[in-house]
């Protein structure tokens, strides 16, 4: 089980003392968050990609990347997401692999399709062809990739004609590719016909959707023949906020909660935790509430909790995930090691990073 944590970059006031980052000072938080999450020892760092305000999310992800490949020890560098509707898949293809060579393989990434309507004419795009441009999208990023010649011709961008884009993946391994989707059918079906990853970025949804999306995808993995359906590569979102005292979570984050610009002053706190994967409260609570997650999404690979939103402070935000790395992720691991079906495979990682490990595991048992 791979376990992270994801951002969007907002730059969102802080409810409690009325003070805002500045736009430098919230991308710097962003860089030592990633590194924090290193250090204490999480699996992925996963950055959104905006190109509107309130976020400073990049809008193109490697240049971050790239920067914290050089500054992370052992990380995977994921994207949340990157949006494959509005981006070329040719410029895709050349800065992801460019990343993957600077980090040693530590780098995958999640497509999305995007939420905001204006991003699409910003870049030429019509959003009532946002499915029909994902699929064709990633039809011929998928091709770059794994083809070193490429003749291709589709409805949204120019043809292409003995076309090698570069450089190629480090080793001939394509970064792994994970379709993120919240409630698109097609979305899930695309991830089950090439055999990718499918993230359900459940942080707004009940457990019954959830589980009706991931059961799709799992359906159509085992009907594409990658494998059985209890072997797909699921990913799942969250978000947690904790305290040793559990009524201390809940005093410290109910303003943060309630004034929050997606979901501030709709639902109430007790009925956002009752009803979605947010969890506020102990460790142990936190604990327990994700590994719940299996009941409805089954033998899964891949966790991000989303932690620094919301105006969050820096400070704590790295006081979140000292607590988690010291009082929930080593009980998490050791939960996931128990109970594990070992027909269930981990999610996939460029060989370079698979050694790295196993060469970590053997110094660590030597």
């Amino acid at each position: 089980m791979q376990l992270g944590i994801m951002t969007i970059g907002d730059v969102t006031q802080d409810p409690t003392n009325g003070t805002t980052p500045t736009e430098n000072e919230r991308i710097k938080a962003t860089v030592e968050i990633a590194k924090k999450a290193d250090d204490i020892g999480l699996d992925v760092f996963a950055t959104g990609q905006h190109h509107n305000p309130p976020f400073v999310a990049p809008g193109n992800p490697p240049t971050l990347m790239a920067y914290l490949a050089a500054v992370t020890k052992n990380i995977i560098l994921s994207t949340s997401t990157t949006l494959i509707t509005t981006m070329d898949p040719v410029r895709l293809a050349e800065d992801y692999s460019y990343v993957q060579h600077l980090s040693e393989g530590r780098v995958d990434l999640m497509l999305g399709r995007g939420n905001t309507g204006p991003v699409y004419p910003w870049f030429g795009k019509d959003i009532r062809q946002g499915v029909n441009l994902a699929v064709e999208n990633y039809n011929l990023l998928h091709r770059l990739w794994n083809e070193d010649v490429v003749n291709w011709q589709g409805k949204f961008r120019t043809p292409l004609q003995s076309f090698t884009s570069t450089p190629r993946p480090l080793d001939g391994v394509a970064p792994f590719v994970w379709h993120g989707s919240i409630r698109t059918p097609e979305i899930a079906e695309q991830a089950a016909y090439y055999g990718d990853g499918f993230f359900h970025n459940n942080i707004f949804w009940n457990k019954e959707h959830t589980e009706q999306m991931i059961n799709l995808y799992r359906e159509r993995y085992e009907h594409y023949g990658h494998g059985k359906a209890e072997q797909a590569i699921v990913g799942l979102g969250g978000q947690f906020f904790m305290r040793q005292n559990s009524q201390d979570a809940w005093r410290e984050f109910r303003p943060y909660f309630d004034n929050a610009p997606v979901y501030g002053h709709g639902p109430t706190l007790e009925e956002f935790t009752d009803q979605t994967p947010l969890t506020v409260g102990s460790p142990q609570e936190v604990l327990e509430k994700t590994l719940s997650f299996r009941e409805y999404a089954g033998d899964y690979q891949r966790q991000l909790f989303l932690v620094d939103h919301a105006g969050l402070p820096l400070k704590t935000v790295l006081e979140q995930l000292d607590m988690f790395g010291e009082q929930v992720l080593p009980e998490l691991r050791k939960e996931y090691a128990a109970s594990h079906n070992p027909e269930v495979p981990e999610a996939p990682v460029h060989p370079r990073v698979a050694k790295s490990r196993e060469f970590q595991e053997g110094a660590n048992h030597a």
